[in-house]
């Protein structure tokens, strides 16, 4: 085998995704240090990998209006001239444009109807979820010859955070008085859709609960669309809503300010993950979008289910059952009642 020299990792979908591709880089330098390793991905996710220290290059997939341009794409891929390519999660696409590229080894996953566009192919079903999400990437590395055991444990992501974001952060808090060295709860309600998402009433439910049990800090996070969401849930004047009023970077600092992350199965949960922030994550049974896949790879998290009991859980019946809405809130409040008092007890605000 030919070691890589010039390898590229193409992760071109959505913040959970990218930030779960993120520990490759680290793993694949520590075999192979002399390699560049360039990481391909949308400009929105791009904050993600900005300043990471074992990405030496970052390209962004080159789009119109939300399409994918595939000449321009082909044409600045093939300059570069790598001779490895990791395809994390291909779409026909992006394949394509990968294989008119000219790099001659492209590794990815072998099961598709389009696998024949990688000549290095790792047999892994992930819809099964009888790994994680983050387990099946570094499982793509094995074409590079890397057998990496990881765990929680041992994981880094090696996230960074944007000076000029964190300034930011400062001024909002200081016009909000927003104290650090007081515990900071953020809870971030909606979700890219990618899972049923627990109901607003539990979410409601849950706020009126640490609104009045706990003596934190809370903030609502969001897009600017999941603003009124939020303003919803904005149920004292205690609580602050601060949707649609950061970009990623700056919510990737605002994250590294808390103490405790809530949400749904999303993109932030898992930067809070990464950040080695305490973390509460909703999940449901379906396997392909459930915890075993997607939960937030981290030793600091707690994960609740539908209680409900079911069997070869849907997304139809997930919706019939009202599955997510089995969670109990009062039992949430306990689990996360004790974490903070453990966060206290232990000055662990905002580590």
């Amino acid at each position: 085998m030919i070691y890589p020299k010039n390898l590229l990792i193409v992760r071109t979908d959505r913040i959970g995704d990218v930030v779960l591709a993120l520990p490759m880089a680290e793993i694949i330098k520590k075999y192979y240090p002399e390699c560049k390793v360039t990481f391909l991905v949308k400009s929105y996710t791009e904050s993600l990998v900005k300043d990471h220290p074992f990405i030496d290059e970052i390209m962004v997939l080159k789009e119109n209006n939300g399409k994918v341009n595939f000449y321009n794409n082909i044409k600045q891929i093939s300059e570069n001239k790598y001779d490895y390519s990791i395809i994390v999660y291909p779409t026909f696409l992006i394949s394509l444009i990968i294989f008119f590229s000219g790099i001659k080894q492209r590794i990815g996953t072998g099961y598709r109807w389009y696998s024949f566009l990688f000549n290095r192919r790792i047999f892994i079903h992930r819809q099964f979820a009888e790994k994680h999400e983050l387990e099946f990437n570094i499982e793509l590395l094995k074409q590079i010859n890397i057998y990496e055991s990881i765990s929680r444990e041992n994981i880094s992501f090696n996230l960074q955070i944007n000076p000029d974001s964190e300034r930011f952060v400062d001024k909002i808090f200081s016009e909000n008085e927003i104290d650090k060295n007081k515990p900071i709860i953020i809870v971030h309600p909606g979700s890219g859709g990618s899972a049923e998402d627990l109901p607003v009433g539990k979410f409601k439910e849950l706020l009126n609960m640490l609104d009045s049990g706990l003596n934190a800090q809370i903030i609502l996070t969001g897009s600017k669309s999941e603003f009124d969401l939020c303003e919803e849930l904005k149920i004292s004047h205690a609580i602050k809503n601060f949707a649609g009023q950061f970009d990623l970077a700056k919510l990737i600092a605002l994250i590294n300010n808390s103490d405790i992350f809530i949400s749904n199965s999303t993109g932030p949960l898992h930067i809070a993950a990464a950040l080695g922030k305490y973390v509460v994550g909703f999940y449901p049974k379906i396997l392909a979008c459930s915890a075993q896949r997607w939960g937030p790879y981290s030793k600091k998290s707690l994960v609740f289910v539908p209680e409900i009991h079911c069997e070869n859980c849907t997304k139809q019946q997930c919706e019939k059952l009202h599955c997510m809405d089995s969670i109990d809130m009062k039992n949430v409040f306990v689990k996360i009642n004790n974490l903070y008092k453990f966060i206290v007890e232990n000055g662990e605000i905002n580590a």
